[in-house]
C-alpha cells in the first residue's frame, strides 16, 4: 500500500531550511523517520519563500516532492483552510493509485490548520501524525469527541460549523455571494440557507418588506441544483378571480376570454422553484387550492379533464408574522405547516450594524459605474455617520432611494453630510408641503393628487408592516387589490 504525506508548511520548517534551526523541522523529520512514495506541501507563504523550502526538502528524501501555493486571508482563518486544504485534496486523490493511503501531518503550520486536518481525516480516511522533540514522530490518536475542545475557535462558530467541515460537505459556491455583509446574524441566516438549498422541502421567508427576501430565495435556488427555472409570482397583485388561473393555467375557451390554452405558474416553474412572494396576501379560498397542489403535486387546468404532475420546489416570502395570522383565522394553518417546512428570516437594516456602510458602497460603486471616472463620487465620514443613526423604516430599498437622491443632488465629487441628511428627510419635506401650495404657473392638480395618493398608500403600508388588505383599510379601499393597482399606477414599491 502507498503512503503519500500531504501537509502545510510551517515557520519551523522555513527556519530549518534557511538553517536558521538546530533541528530539520516537522516536514523533513517525518521524511526521514517514516517512508512515503509522495510528499504534498501546502503553503500560504509567498513564492520566494515556499519554493526554496520545496528544493531544499528534495535534498532531504527521493521522493517526489509537489508544492501548491494556496492564498489565504489569514493563517487562522478556517474557512480558507477548510478550501485550500479540500482543493488540493480533490487534486490529488484522483490521481493516486487504488489503495493509496494518506497522512496528514499536524505539526507543521498554525493550530487552525492541524485542527483542519483532524476534521477531515475520517472523510479521506487518513492517518495522523504529529512530531515532537521529545517523542519524535508519531502517530496522533484524535477521537472526533475532542476536536470541538482543540479547536475553540471553530467551535465558537456554532456545532453546524464543525459538522459541516467533519461530514466532508462541499466547499460554499457563489450562489451567496450577492447578499453583501458583515453582520452575525446574516451569516448565520446564509449558513442556514446553505443547509436548506439542497432539499426540496418548503422554504417559508419571513422579514420587513426591502429586507432581500426575493435576493435570498433565488441564492436559494441557485444553490439547489434544480435544473428548471426560478417563477416568481407576486401573491398581492393577482385579482381574487383571476388567482386559479394564475397558477394552474386554463385550457382553450375554459372561460370567455381564453381565446389559447395558457400554461400557470406551477408548470412553467417544473423542475425548479416557484417564488410566492407576499404569500399572506392570498385569500383564503386560494389557499385552499394552492394546498391541494402541494399535497397531490398535481396540478390541473381550468376547462382540462385531467391532472398534470409537476416537481416544483415551493419558497414563500412574506412580511407578516404568518403565525399570528393563522390565529388571527387569516391564514390556514395546515398551509402554514405546508409552507414553514425550513424557516429563515431576514433581519431589518437597522439591525445589521455597519452593514449599512458596506450596502451604501455596494450601491454608491454602481452608481459610479454609470458615470464617466471625473463624475463619480464618494461619501464623507460625516455622511456616513447619517447613514448610521438612521433607522430605515423601508430597508435596502430605501438605502437606495436616499443614495440616489443624495449622489443626483450633490456637486462636486463627495456627498457631504447635508447631501445625505436632505435625501433623508425628503419624505418628511414633502409631507408638510403637499397642502396649501399656490395655484396657477404651472400647477398641476393630477400630479398633485398622484403625490397625495403615494403618500398616504406609503404610510398605510409603513402603519400595517406591509400587510395589504390592513393597508387598504385603514385609507378606506375596499380590497388589497384596489390598494395594489393604486400603488403600482402611482409609484408606491409593496
Amino acid at each position: 500500500m502507498g503512503r503519500v504525506l500531504v501537509t502545510w508548511v510551517g515557520m519551523k520548517d522555513l527556519s530549518a531550511a534557511q538553517g536558521k534551526s538546530d533541528d530539520h523541522g516537522p516536514i523533513a523529520e517525518a521524511v526521514s523517520k517514516r517512508s512515503f512514495d509522495q510528499v504534498v506541501l501546502v503553503s500560504d507563504y509567498p513564492k520566494s519563500k515556499a519554493e526554496p523550502f520545496e528544493a531544499w526538502l528534495k535534498t532531504k528524501t527521493d521522493v517526489p516532492v509537489t508544492l501548491k501555493l494556496e492564498k489565504l486571508r489569514t493563517p487562522t482563518n478556517y474557512e480558507d483552510i477548510y478550501r485550500a486544504a479540500t482543493k488540493t485534496l480533490d487534486w490529488l486523490v484522483p490521481t493516486l493509485p487504488k489503495g493509496t493511503r494518506l497522512t496528514f501531518h499536524l505539526s507543521p503550520g498554525t493550530p487552525a490548520m492541524g485542527a483542519m486536518w483532524i476534521l477531515l481525516a475520517p472523510r479521506y480516511g487518513a492517518e495522523l501524525i504529529q512530531s515532537s522533540k521529545e517523542a519524535g514522530v508519531e502517530v496522533a490518536n484524535v477521537p472526533f469527541e475532542i476536536v470541538a475542545e482543540f479547536v475553540p475557535a471553530l467551535a465558537r462558530q456554532g456545532d453546524a460549523a464543525i459538522e459541516r467541515v467533519a461530514v466532508g460537505s462541499q466547499p460554499e459556491d457563489a450562489s451567496f455571494d450577492s447578499i453583501v455583509h458583515r453582520d452575525e446574524a446574516v451569516s448565520r441566516l446564509i449558513e442556514r440557507a446553505r443547509l436548506a438549498a439542497p432539499w426540496d422541502a418548503a422554504v417559508l421567508i419571513e422579514g420587513e418588506s426591502g429586507t432581500g427576501k426575493e435576493l435570498l430565495a433565488r441564492a436559494v435556488h441557485d444553490a439547489s441544483g434544480r435544473k428548471g427555472p426560478f417563477v416568481e409570482v407576486n401573491c398581492g397583485a393577482i385579482p381574487k378571480e383571476l388567482v386559479e388561473s394564475h397558477f394552474f393555467g386554463h385550457t382553450k375557451g375554459a372561460f370567455t376570454d381564453a381565446k389559447s390554452g395558457q400554461a400557470g405558474k406551477f408548470e412553467l416553474a417544473d423542475g425548479g422553484t416557484l417564488f410566492l412572494d407576499e404569500v399572506g396576501e392570498l385569500p383564503l379560498e386560494a389557499q385552499v387550492k394552492l394546498l391541494r397542489v402541494l399535497q397531490e403535486k398535481k396540478v390541473q387546468r381550468i376547462g382540462a379533464a385531467s391532472a398534470t404532475s409537476v416537481d416544483v420546489r415551493v419558497i414563500a416570502a412574506t412580511n407578516r408574522d404568518l403565525a399570528a395570522e393563522v390565529q388571527a383565522g387569516r391564514f390556514r394553518e395546515d398551509l402554514y405547516f405546508r409552507l414553514a417546512v425550513l424557516e429563515l428570516r431576514t433581519p431589518a437594516l437597522r439591525e445589521r450594524g455597519d452593514d449599512v456602510l458596506l450596502l451604501a458602497d455596494r450601491e454608491l460603486e454602481k452608481l459610479n459605474g454609470e458615470r464617466s471616472p471625473r463624475d463619480q463620487k464618494k461619501l464623507s465620514a460625516a455622511a456616513k455617520n447619517v447613514l448610521r443613526r438612521h433607522d430605515w423604516r423601508g430597508n435596502v430599498r430605501e438605502l437606495q432611494s436616499t443614495l440616489l437622491r443624495a449622489f443626483v443632488w450633490s456637486k462636486g465629487t463627495t456627498i457631504d453630510e447635508t447631501a445625505i441628511t436632505e435625501a433623508v428627510a425628503t419624505r418628511k419635506a414633502a409631507d408638510a408641503e403637499i397642502l396649501n401650495r399656490p395655484i396657477g404657473n404651472g400647477f398641476d392638480l393630477r400630479a398633485t393628487l398622484s403625490e397625495v395618493i403615494r403618500h398616504y398608500v406609503a404610510r398605510a403600508l409603513a402603519q400595517t408592516q406591509g400587510r395589504q388588505q390592513q393597508a387598504a383599510e385603514l385609507v378606506g379601499l375596499k380590497n388589497y387589490q384596489t390598494l395594489a393597482n393604486w400603488a403600482k399606477k402611482h409609484g408606491v414599491e409593496l
